[in-house]
């Protein structure tokens, strides 16, 4: 979490990057859970569709 955590701050990614880093079950092999999404971005996550 930590990498999307700094890419995030440092506004290297935005929220529909982040969005892709998240593990769902459309992304099983995503990086961070829906928790730490908002932990870093501040919003809920939802799938978009």
């Amino acid at each position: 979490m930590e990498f999307w955590k700094m890419a995030w701050q440092y506004k290297a990614i935005d929220e529909e990057i982040l969005r892709l880093a998240v593990r769902c079950e459309s992304n099983p092999f995503g990086e961070i859970t829906e928790d730490e999404f908002k932990l870093i971005c501040g919003k809920d996550f939802k799938l978009k569709g």
